[in-house]
């Protein structure tokens, strides 16, 4: 049976995979140009995405605006005909200024998690940008489908389901991922459910997307079985050629064991999952010094802040990943060489379409 298309409005992706936004730097232009050629969804992570600009120190909001335009439209350039998105953490104090940006560069898609992103959909009022919340539960979507629909009479156009074995900044507590009892697919089931009522008032489809350890074929096939529109990847497009991260940074996913991954706390207070490494064994003994401050998360404040969480990923996408923090989702462990986007989708695809005859 043949893979369906991701249909976001009058958006169409051939291939219904998206490329998961990763910072710092994990994911911009290349990276998500390379995924979009492949007729996926391409994704850049804003996250001070112009930690390389020159005067990102001294200057670093100008830097970040300027690196943004330059990797939208690069991304576009290597993909004229793909579609690239966005991904803006909720936590960001820059939101609204990214979210703007990104409009005026024409950007296909913002996709926002990391809190509730309740003032997004003004912030793309008038232009052809599709929006879409990240959610880890049907209750969470049920509340913004509810206050979108209020304030803005709209609704999302692709709602993203971060499963509890995603990396990054996880919706979820401690407990619930240590637990283990809450699973991927019954949570996507849950997101459907729930955005129902909203399809049905404004007479349109939220397509709903499945993220969070997802891997191979067999498991996009899994999702797409539920009732899925596609799925969201990460961490499996860092073992890629066009991944913009430096080789050092990928070499430590290669390497890395199971027991390596392990749950750790940013200073936005959410938990998400890490590789081992000296970075991790000082934060934990607080023994990381902070000597300057980005001014990047709202909820965090220098004076009592365990570790600076800009550094520490800039360190790691640079390749000093000793010092750094390198994400990944449950699955990372089992990455075990540098690919090709193309040869990737390709095998996901084969995989997935074979699983679902």
């Amino acid at each position: 049976m043949r893979i369906p298309p991701l249909v976001i409005g009058d958006l169409k992706a051939e291939i219904p995979i998206v490329q998961g936004g990763m910072g710092v730097g994990i994911s911009r232009s290349r990276l998500a140009g390379a995924v979009a050629n492949c007729k996926g969804v391409g994704i850049i992570s804003s996250v001070q995405i112009g930690f390389d600009e020159p005067d990102f120190d001294t200057n670093t909001e100008e830097a970040n605006e300027r690196a943004l335009r330059k990797h939208i439209r690069k991304a576009k350039e290597i993909s004229p005909n793909g579609i690239i998105g966005l991904n803006i953490m909720v936590a960001v104090n820059n939101y609204n200024t990214t979210a703007k940006i990104a409009v005026e560069e024409g950007i296909d898609i913002i996709i926002s998690g990391a809190g509730l992103p309740m003032t997004l959909p003004g912030l793309v009022e008038g232009s052809k940008t599709k929006i879409a919340p990240i959610v880890s539960s049907g209750k969470a979507a049920k509340v913004i489908c509810k206050m979108w629909d209020k304030k803005h009479n709209r609704i999302p156009d692709l709602v993203v389901v971060e499963g509890p074995e995603a990396g990054g900044h996880l919706g979820y507590s401690l407990d619930e991922l240590k637990d283990g009892k809450l699973k991927l697919l019954q949570i996507v089931k849950d997101v459907i459910e729930a955005v129902k009522p909203f399809e049905e008032k404004h007479n349109k489809k939220i397509p709903v997307i499945a993220a969070g350890g997802i891997y191979t074929g067999e498991e996009i096939a899994e999702c797409l079985k539920v009732g899925a529109a596609g799925v969201q990847m990460a961490t499996r497009f860092i073992a890629t050629e066009e991944c913009d991260a430096s080789l050092e940074y990928k070499m430590e996913y290669l390497k890395c064991k199971k027991e390596d991954i392990e749950i750790v706390v940013s200073p936005v207070g959410m938990p998400g999952r890490a590789i081992k490494n000296t970075f991790i064994n000082r934060i934990k003994q607080n023994n990381e010094k902070i000597d300057k401050c980005y001014n990047c998360l709202k909820p965090c404040n220098p004076k009592d802040t365990p570790y600076c969480i800009s550094k520490a990923l800039i360190n790691s996408v640079k390749g000093n990943v000793n010092d750094g923090l390198l994400f990944t989702g449950a699955n990372g462990y089992r990455l075990d060489k540098i690919v090709k986007v193309k040869e990737l989708i390709d095998e996901l695809v084969s995989d997935c379409e074979k699983a679902l005859e």
